[in-house]
């Protein structure tokens, strides 16, 4: 009767002993899981993220670098307009000056007592050749004056759009940076947990093998 209550005290504390370790290695195995699944949907969030920053920064390098090509072309196309519109309006500008003096003095000719008409260089003839030279004139300089201000406002816009674009960028490339250092970060921690659930696991399978060893000892079997 002693060795039995001494078997039976052996086995009570067994038991308790062994379904208790089993219940706080699968308390911790659970709250492991909960942290590795948790840990692993966050960074496949951060991961997919981060991939779609990565797309966006390049759709805005390509963007940017059309720009800059586009606005290079332009540039160039203005500084042709530009130097002819100028070189026209000097052509201009010089043939108005003679024009003037030669009709001015042709004038002041004609005023003198002297004779004949034949030696008048004045007259319709030139007031009209004047005034076509001066429409032109007026039409170069409105060019001109429309070429620059046109050209001044596309560099503003282009200006304006690059730094809009270096805030922008900065701003993903910052966010992908902090992104893809958390998701890494939250991947060592799966792996951590991984190895520590295994471990546990294997401690657990252990506890099992001697806890059903014990059932065997302690508990009795239906006749």
């Amino acid at each position: 009767a002693e060795a039995e209550a001494e078997e039976k005290a052996y086995c009570d504390e067994q038991m308790a002993k062994t379904e208790a370790k089993k219940g706080e290695l699968e308390d911790d195995i659970a709250k492991m899981t909960a942290k590795i699944d948790s840990a692993a949907s966050r960074s496949a969030q951060l991961k997919e993220e981060v991939k779609v920053l990565q797309e966006e920064l390049a759709a805005l390098s390509r963007e940017q670098a059309e720009m800059d090509k586009i606005r290079l072309e332009t540039h160039e196309d203005y500084k042709v307009a530009k130097a002819d519109l100028e070189l026209g309006l000097t052509g201009v500008r010089k043939a108005l000056v003679v024009l003037r003096e030669y009709y001015g003095s042709a004038a002041a000719l004609v005023q003198q007592p002297a004779p004949p008409v034949k030696h008048s260089k004045a007259g319709g003839a030139g007031a009209g050749i004047i005034g076509i030279l001066e429409v032109v004139e007026s039409d170069f300089a409105k060019n001109l004056a429309k070429e620059e201000s046109e050209e001044s406002d596309a560099q503003s816009e282009y200006e304006k759009i690059t730094q809009e674009n270096k805030i922008t960028k900065a701003t993903k490339d910052q966010d992908e940076k902090y992104k893809s250092q958390e998701a890494k970060s939250l991947d060592k921690t799966v792996s951590e947990y991984s190895s520590d659930r295994e471990s546990t696991n294997t401690e657990l399978s252990a506890v099992l093998e001697y806890y059903a060893k014990i059932k065997e000892r302690c508990v009795a079997k239906p006749e």
